[in-house]
């Protein structure tokens, strides 16, 4: 049994202090994820909640405590999975909201940014509660002095072994400058961005060479990092040329690294964060958070911000009999196979067997293909594991040709039940009947225009805001330009085919990038590709590499074949 699994003490409970890394939620360790999944309740501050709280039981109340009354009380969310109250007192500290929390054998998890051995108030509340009888454990995390250089491309140690120092700015005394001063290590400062210079300046002050290189790296580990590399003498000209100040953000935490390791021609070669392909991109997704599940995925393991926005919604049929006769054929015998068109199709029928008291178990006896593998995935959740997938395309064509034609001899049943979108096209229909099989294409849902996003959203749509948009239909096509605007001409436009392409260039649209083949995944491939082969261009032409959001609007052509 692990120290996270332990039981809670009856009376006071148990605290855990985990470390949530700099910022990147795939930084959380095994450990710190086992502990959230068994928390009763979540102590963060606002800064690492999002990190944390996607580890959490599913229903908890947010218990908004960060109005505290002294600048020396961290701001702290309260996430509760157990209690309804209506909050917990800000007027007091964090080490008595996380012992309160404690009380009644509750397992509290106090989640800090970075490591809890390097937050001087994590060390106060665990002496606290030491103090107080209340049982606690730590969970390391990533500390951003060790995390954040990582992701910048900056060793911190290398072959000849230099020493590593750690220096925080804002308390750090004349003697601590000295001291680093006049060593010929690696210093790693915390610092914030309009007290960087300073730091810089105390450096030299103390015997540090003015050309020493330095990097300075703000918002590290996440998709809005952004890493200035200089010297100590350079950096205040360095951050004001790339107009970073004087800025109303110069309060935001950043880590620098002084010494030759961070030197600007050796992170060019270690610069592996930034340098992907789509790194910071703001992507929009016209589909629902479900649908998108796996493709955002995959955009931000490109570095991309993937945003998505449904374009359509789903509801009932409005004739419901045709659907409640073939799901009770689907009891009595009645098909051979069902074909699952798409999630939202697995969704329909899933419902209405929850609608009858009916399970997977009603599956026992009959076939089942899915188009691809989202839809396959869906079938899964729901226990049912499809005998047919596409070995190839992942669309109703690529369905078809793995589909067995009807035998008489083999096949008892030659029907097919085929709940889909009012909308679906006769290609799967047609091709079914042609292999000899009947066909019951029931309407299980219909698809209607989604309502429009908020104003912000559309305003960044129109205005440029996003630097790329993946149309997987031509129907997302246009319910997007319906509900929300032309996208702006400097936006990069990504169809998953031809026909999609054209619906786009019918809405003055042109597109850039299209997919080799009709699959979502494919699609955020080939955007991945164009961002690669953007950036390359930029650098071989020896300027910045910019998100298409950050370029002056223009005029575009149209696509040429």
């Amino acid at each position: 049994m692990s120290p996270t699994t332990l039981p809670a003490g009856l009376e006071h409970g148990h605290v855990t202090f985990l470390g949530a890394g700099p910022g990147d939620p795939g930084l959380l360790t095994l450990r710190a994820v086992e502990a959230l999944a068994n928390a009763d309740v979540l102590v963060a501050e606002p800064e690492v909640i999002d990190v944390v709280r996607t580890h959490a039981r599913r229903n908890v109340t947010v218990l908004d405590t960060d109005s505290g009354p002294s600048p020396d009380t961290p701001q702290l969310t309260v996430v509760d999975g157990a209690s309804t109250t209506t909050g917990v007192p800000a007027s007091k500290d964090a080490a008595n909201i996380v012992m309160e929390a404690a009380r009644g054998g509750r397992r509290v998890v106090r989640a800090v940014s970075g490591d809890p051995g390097l937050d001087a108030y994590a060390a106060e509340e665990m002496l606290a509660c030491a103090a107080a009888g209340v049982p606690f454990e730590v969970v390391p995390g990533v500390a951003a002095a060790v995390g954040v250089p990582a992701y910048a491309g900056v060793p911190l140690r290398d072959a000849q072994g230099a020493d590593v120092r750690f220096v925080d700015a804002r308390t750090a005394s004349t003697r601590c400058w000295t001291e680093v001063g006049a060593s010929d290590g690696t210093v790693v400062v915390s610092a914030t961005l309009d007290s960087v210079g300073a730091a810089a300046g105390e450096l030299v002050a103390s015997g540090r060479k003015p050309d020493t290189p330095m990097t300075v790296t703000v918002a590290g580990t996440t998709t809005r990092q952004r890493t200035w590399a200089a010297t100590l003498g350079t950096i205040a000209q360095t951050l004001k040329q790339a107009k970073v100040l004087p800025s109303p953000d110069g309060g935001r935490p950043v880590i620098a690294v002084v010494g030759e390791r961070s030197a600007a021609a050796q992170r060019d070669q270690l610069s592996w964060f930034e340098s992907k392909p789509l790194f910071g991109w703001k992507v929009l997704v016209p589909r629902t958070k479900e649908q998108a599940a796996s493709l955002s995925d995959q955009l931000r393991s490109y570095g991309a911000v993937p945003h998505e926005v449904p374009t359509i919604a789903v509801e009932p049929p409005r004739t419901p009999q045709q659907m409640e006769r073939a799901v009770k054929g689907l009891v009595t015998g009645r098909y051979e196979w069902i074909a699952f068109t798409s999630v939202n199709a697995v969704k329909a029928v899933r419902e209405k067997f929850e609608e009858y008291g009916l399970d997977a178990r009603a599956f026992a006896g009959i076939k089942v293909a899915a188009v691809g593998e989202q839809t396959a995935k869906a079938l899964v959740a729901f226990g049912v594991k499809p005998d047919l997938v596409p070995s190839g395309e992942q669309s109703a064509a690529g369905l078809l040709e793995d589909w067995p034609p009807y035998d008489p001899v083999f096949d008892p049943i030659d029907r097919v039940f085929l709940p889909r979108a009012d909308i679906a096209t006769e290609t799967l229909v047609a091709g079914l009947i042609e292999l000899g099989w009947e066909v019951d294409d029931v309407t299980a849902y219909r698809t209607v225009r989604a309502s429009p996003p908020p104003a912000e959203t559309r305003e960044a749509i129109k205005g440029g805001g996003f630097d790329a948009v993946l149309f997987t239909s031509s129907s997302t096509v246009r319910n997007l330009v319906g509900i929300a605007g032309k996208p702006h001409n400097v936006t990069v436009i990504a169809c998953i085919g031809p026909a999609t392409a054209k619906t786009a260039e019918e809405h003055g649209l042109r597109v850039d990038v299209m997919a080799p083949e009709p699959s979502v995944h494919r699609l955020a491939e080939a955007l991945a590709d164009f961002g690669l082969r953007r950036r390359a261009a930029a650098l071989e032409a020896g300027d910045p590499v910019t998100r298409p959001s950050e370029r002056r609007p223009g005029s575009r052509r149209r696509r040429t074949t």
